[in-house]
C-alpha cells in the first residue's frame, strides 16, 4: 500500500511510523522547513526556546507505553510535578526541546519538508496529492493531520461527506514572545507558570526547564488577548506584549526578543473519536483525541490502525 501523510507533527509522524512498520510505503509531506508541527523549538544565538507545546502529561496506559519508549531513547524526560503547586503529577518535556521527540519519530521515515500540499483529489480508484509546485503523488490512502480548516481546503473537491462536527471545528489563536535575557527573572522554579496573570496562559523559563544554556523566556498570550489583538499591526502588538511581559522579565536585561504567532493553536471543540476515515482518506490530529500531546499521538496511532486493519 502506498500512503501519503500530510503533516509532520506528532499525529502525522506517529501514523507514518506505524504504517511503515506494517511494511507499507509511506511519504510524509509538510509545508514547514522542518518536522515537528507545534512541537517547535527555536534557537536564538545560544538560547534554546520551546515556542509551541511546552510539556506533556501521560494519562492513559496506551500512551504510557509510547512515552516509555521515548524515555528509554533519551528523547524525553520529566520536567517537574506541578507549576506553583506541586501536585505530584509529572510533566514531561523533550530532552533538548520538544522537537527532540519529533526528530526521533521522523528517524528512518521519508519526510519531505518545504512541500506544500495544494489539493487532494480522487484518481479513479486511488488518490492524487497535488503540491503547489506541480508535483503529484499517487496514493492508495492519505492521512491528513493538519488543522481542520486546512484539511477541509485540501479536500474541497472530494465527495467524502465529512460530518459537520468535524468541518466546523475552529481554533484559538496564540500570540507569543520569545525573549533572551541576562540575569534573574521573576519566573519561579521549576520554570513554568500557568495562567499567572490576565494576559499570559503560560510563561516558561527555558533555562530552568533545562533545555537552554542561556536564560530565555517563552510567553504565550491567552486566547482572549490573542484573538483581540490578532489583526492589529504585528510590531505594535509585539511591543504591547513586551510591555506586559515586564512583570515576568523583572530586572533581567533583555538581549533579544522575537514575536511568534500560531494562527491555529488549539481546537475549541474536538471530534468524539480519535480519527475519521472514508474511502482511503483518514483525518487525524489533536482535534480528534484532544488538544494535548497525548491526544495528537493517539490520534495518529488510531489513523494507522484504521489503514492497517
Amino acid at each position: 500500500m502506498r500512503v501519503i501523510v500530510v503533516g509532520a507533527g506528532l499525529s502525522g509522524l506517529t501514523a507514518a511510523r506505524h504504517i511503515a512498520a506494517g511494511g507499507h510505503e509511506v511519504t510524509v509531506l509538510d509545508k514547514g522547513r522542518s518536522s515537528g508541527g507545534r512541537c517547535a523549538t527555536r534557537r536564538i544565538g545560544d538560547a534554546v526556546l520551546d515556542h509551541g507545546a511546552q510539556f506533556f502529561t501521560v494519562r492513559s496506559a496506551e500512551f504510557a507505553n509510547i512515552a516509555d519508549e521515548w524515555f528509554r531513547a533519551g528523547v524525553a524526560r520529566e520536567w517537574c510535578r506541578g507549576f506553583g503547586n506541586i501536585d505530584g503529577h509529572p510533566r514531561y518535556c523533550g530532552s533538548n526541546g520538544m522537537t527532540t521527540i519529533t526528530k526521533h519519530l521522523a528517524t528512518g521515515l521519508d519526510v519531505r519538508c518545504s512541500r506544500m500540499v495544494f489539493s487532494i483529489e480522487r484518481n479513479v480508484t486511488r488518490w492524487k496529492v497535488n503540491l503547489d509546485d506541480g508535483t503529484v503523488f499517487d496514493a492508495d490512502a492519505v492521512v491528513v493531520t493538519c488543522p481542520i480548516p486546512q484539511s477541509m481546503s485540501l479536500l474541497a473537491n472530494t465527495d467524502l461527506g465529512i460530518p459537520d462536527g468535524i468541518r466546523t471545528i475552529e481554533y484559538d489563536k496564540t500570540i507569543a514572545a520569545l525573549v533572551v535575557v541576562s540575569g534573574s527573572t521573576n519566573v519561579p522554579a521549576p520554570g513554568g507558570v500557568q495562567d499567572g496573570d490576565t494576559t499570559f496562559s503560560f510563561v516558561a523559563d527555558n533555562q530552568q526547564k533545562g533545555i537552554s544554556a542561556t536564560r530565555a523566556l517563552t510567553l504565550h498570550c491567552n486566547a482572549s488577548f490573542s484573538d483581540s489583538n490578532w489583526w492589529t499591526d504585528q510590531d505594535s502588538t509585539h511591543a504591547t506584549v513586551m510591555s506586559l511581559a515586564a512583570t515576568w522579565i523583572g530586572d533581567a536585561k533583555i538581549l533579544e526578543h522575537q514575536p511568534k504567532r500560531w494562527r491555529m493553536a488549539t481546537p475549541r471543540t474536538t471530534w468524539h473519536e480519535p480519527c475519521w476515515s472514508h474511502g482511503g482518506i483518514v483525518l487525524a490530529g489533536d482535534a480528534f483525541a484532544g488538544p494535548r500531546v497525548e491526544g495528537a499521538v493517539l490520534s495518529g496511532l488510531a489513523a494507522a490502525e484504521q489503514l492497517l486493519a
